[in-house]
């Protein structure tokens, strides 16, 4: 017997698929079994959960954003640090692996940077305010529960960047014109801080952003004088140039 559901309750969590509902609730939907397992044991707070089991198919495809409607769907309260207003009151550790996200839209890409940024170890992603929600439902879809594990914040990417530099760290933005990623020394982050700045997927790195930047790479393409494709994907470019900083830092070890 199914579990009766009001229409508003229903409409409240179908409002949630859009950023202004999302944003004036503190709250976003994470669907399918897999993904709703992993939340209820991650330190974020399940405000509801549904089973279409419970409450009925037709309800479910009422509130769902996936095609085929999950079996499994939970309300999340949202974190209440994801956005740093003021830098000068946030703690960045004196070492580690960072990325830094400068206007990536596309919520295919910042689903797969975050997955990249949790195979990798990545100690936290930072992403400027223009940049797609992360609690976007195609973007959650996307991270395949890695949103439960890297820590993610919203900020200005500029003053983080130079406050990172100003503090003895590195900062690496991705250039066509840079050097050769293979050729360059790396700053691995264990012992100082290592920022990796991301661009937008047409514009790239930002002017604002890219006068912080002491560090200009560039991934090579193969044969290096036949340049194919003007540029790689940016959930691409984050994987490649994220995993030649880890093979550094195993190659060391």
């Amino acid at each position: 017997m199914s579990i009766p559901v009001s229409n508003n309750e229903i409409k409240f969590v179908k409002s949630l698929e859009q950023k202004k509902f999302r944003d004036s609730n503190g709250m976003f939907v994470v669907e399918g079994t897999k993904m709703v397992e992993e939340a209820m044991r991650s330190s974020f707070e399940v405000f509801r959960r549904y089973r279409s089991s419970e409450i009925g198919v037709t309800a479910m495809s009422r509130m769902t954003n996936l095609t085929t409607p999950s079996p499994d769907l939970a309300v999340l309260r949202k974190p209440s640090d994801i956005e740093i207003k003021d830098l000068s009151y946030f703690s960045l550790p004196d070492k580690g692996l960072f990325l830094a996200l400068d206007g990536i839209r596309d919520p295919g890409n910042l689903g797969t940077i975050i997955r990249i940024a949790d195979w990798f170890g990545i100690d936290a992603v930072f992403a400027s305010p223009d940049s797609v929600d992360i609690f976007n439902p195609k973007v959650v879809q996307a991270t395949m529960g890695a949103i439960f594990r890297v820590k993610f914040h919203y900020c200005a990417i500029d003053k983080l960047c130079r406050f990172v530099s100003l503090s003895g760290g590195d900062v690496y933005g991705t250039f066509l014109d840079g050097n050769d990623i293979y050729k360059e020394e790396l700053n691995t982050g264990e012992r100082t801080k290592s920022m990796i700045v991301i661009g937008n997927e047409s514009n790239g790195i930002s002017g604002v952003v890219a006068g912080t930047l002491n560090k200009r790479i560039f991934i090579p393409p193969y044969p290096e004088n036949e340049r194919g494709s003007e540029s790689l994907n940016a959930a691409v470019a984050t994987a490649v140039t994220v995993a030649e900083f880890r093979r550094r830092l195993f190659t060391r070890g």
